[in-house]
């Protein structure tokens, strides 16, 4: 089994990188998040083209050359100790090809962001990298509460990951522990037979989404499960599943954990007897608790959940 290497943890005054990988944002959109990095004693350091636009069927942060350009030079650069993608949108897709990890490989460094980032985030891994599955610079229109981005900095100070919440009807007791993979589930199905997706093999698979038509939902579950993902994993974590359906059709279209969309995985995968927990805090929701992708993980589920993160000195729980 491959080792995941973990970044070393970053201390006062260490420079982050931001960079949009894809879609395009506004100075307004990032000027807070900034402001917090940098009351937390960082420094961040601008991509060239952070607020670049770039027209061409969807608004993107500058041309795939433009993009590239600037992740590389994030991942690499000696002086950056963290990479924060200032938002997600679609085109990450664009740089794998071209993705260097030269001096990145000498000096590893955290990759936080989430949503069009699961392509990034599932390179890293594929070449041994984990990475931090959290809340980007730019937040929702909902908001983000700040728990999303304290326990990011804890992360990138070293201390480890402890969740504990309540249980949910849909959940599937038992007891599991592997390596956590996944993130948006439009991306790990688009990376399905690629050379950059997730190995699945023994993986706790996490998976959350925004913004889908159920039988788009539906068609993604099974692609996985016609790819054989189920009968692999040991696992699965379901996160936020908000902005489902239509619009004035569903009654939870607004809500976090849409039941419906809950109801249809959970029959899907019914065949199969991995624990299973759904309503957990990640996602395109105001509540994004940071996870590790990458880092080895216990999962009990029982009356309430608790998934533990082995990846650092310290350790924090969180009660959710």
């Amino acid at each position: 089994m491959q080792k995941t290497n973990f970044p070393k943890s970053l201390k006062k005054g260490d420079k982050i990188a931001i960079i949009s990988p894809a879609g395009s944002v506004e100075i307004p959109q990032l000027d807070k998040t900034l402001e917090l990095i940098k009351s937390r004693g960082y420094e961040p350091i601008l991509g060239e083209n952070l607020y670049t636009k770039y027209q061409n069927g969807y608004s993107y942060a500058g041309t795939e050359k433009q993009r590239i350009n600037d992740i590389n030079w994030a991942l690499n650069d000696s002086e950056i100790s963290a990479v924060w993608a200032s938002r997600g949108g679609y085109g990450c897709q664009h740089l794998l090809q071209d993705l260097k990890l030269t001096e990145f490989k000498k000096n590893p460094k955290w990759y936080i962001g989430y949503s069009d980032n699961t392509v990034i985030q599932s390179y890293l891994l594929k070449k041994g990298f984990a990475s931090i599955h959290g809340q980007t610079i730019k937040t929702s229109s909902f908001g983000v509460t700040e728990e999303s981005y304290k326990l990011i900095f804890d992360i990138l100070k070293g201390k480890k990951l402890n969740y504990k919440i309540d249980s949910n009807s849909n959940n599937r007791v038992g007891e599991t522990s592997g390596i956590l993979v996944g993130g948006n589930l439009a991306l790990i199905y688009a990376l399905l037979g690629t050379p950059h997706s997730f190995d699945f093999t023994d993986k706790i698979l996490f998976i959350e989404d925004i913004g889908e038509n159920f039988y788009a939902l539906d068609r993604m579950i099974m692609s996985l499960e016609l790819a054989g993902v189920f009968k692999k994993i040991k696992g699965l974590i379901v996160g936020g599943m908000t902005n489902m359906g239509k619009e004035g059709e569903n009654k939870e279209y607004e809500e976090s954990f849409d039941s419906f969309s809950y109801q249809l995985i959970a029959d899907r995968i019914s065949t199969y007897h991995f624990p299973t927990v759904f309503a957990f805090p990640n996602g395109h929701i105001y509540d994004n608790r940071p996870l590790i992708i990458g880092s080895e993980v216990t999962m009990k589920v029982g009356k309430d959940v608790k998934i533990k993160f082995f990846n650092h000195l310290s350790t924090i729980t969180h009660h959710l």
